[in-house]
């Protein structure tokens, strides 16, 4: 006698299930071309990515160029020539070529003894490195102090001195330059403790450039002592 099949129990879980699978399939169903144009979203996107990634390439490229070309310039002793190519590539290009250009036109500007452009110029660039940032801040600094922008030079020195990292060489020479600005702001007091920093923290600077530190705390100290 066959045995008669048994009849599979349903409950109200499994009817939910099946109407939340059918409205999950409507829903997949109905969704298509959605998620078919977020798909194309996505490409489209991808693609403009890929467009300005490869502008900015060509871009970098060609502003590497122009710099190459005002670099040669400036070897071959042509220094007008080879301002207007960096000033050109410093107000038209970015990028990394774009930044250097910037601070060559501000030394030559500042050679030119054009101290605002060379200013301006210098003002553009940043710092990507220890040395070099501290000599741009420097470089900031000695046109400020040819405005007879004081104060601001000051401050300039400092962030020099401060982006040096210690150098044994650089350091002490922005404080120097800070020290004279000091003595033309009158403030001798200032000045001293700059040269006795000097003193204490760079003999070597002195000792290997022959810097008479002790005759310029005495000058200092005189000053002070005089215009009290």
């Amino acid at each position: 006698m066959a045995k008669e099949k048994q009849t599979e129990t349903r409950t109200s879980i499994d009817e939910l299930n099946e109407t939340l699978n059918s409205v999950v399939e409507e829903k997949v169903i109905n969704n298509k071309k959605p998620i078919l144009l977020a798909v194309l979203a996505i490409v489209v996107v991808a693609i403009v990515v890929m467009a300005v990634v490869n502008m900015r390439k060509a871009g970098a490229e060609a502003a590497n160029t122009a710099i190459g070309q005002a670099d040669l310039e400036l070897m071959q002793g042509n220094d007008s020539i080879a301002l207007d190519m960096y000033k050109s590539v410093a107000d038209n290009e970015g990028y990394d070529a774009g930044n250097r250009a910037s601070l060559e036109a501000a030394i030559l500007l500042y050679k030119k003894g054009d101290y605002e452009q060379a200013l301006n110029y210098v003002e553009k660039y940043s710092p990507s490195e220890e040395v070099v940032g501290a000599a741009s801040y420097s470089l900031k600094g000695d046109c400020l102090v040819n405005l007879d922008r004081y104060e601001e030079a000051i401050a300039a020195f400092e962030e020099a001195i401060a982006t040096s990292g210690d150098n044994e060489f650089y350091t002490p020479l922005f404080m120097i330059k800070q020290a004279n600005v000091y003595r033309e702001l009158k403030s001798y007091e200032k000045e001293a403790a700059v040269y006795e920093k000097i003193k204490s923290e760079y003999p070597a600077y002195c000792a290997t450039y022959g810097f008479n530190v002790e005759k310029y705390i005495e000058r200092a100290k005189a000053s002070a002592a005089q215009a009290q």
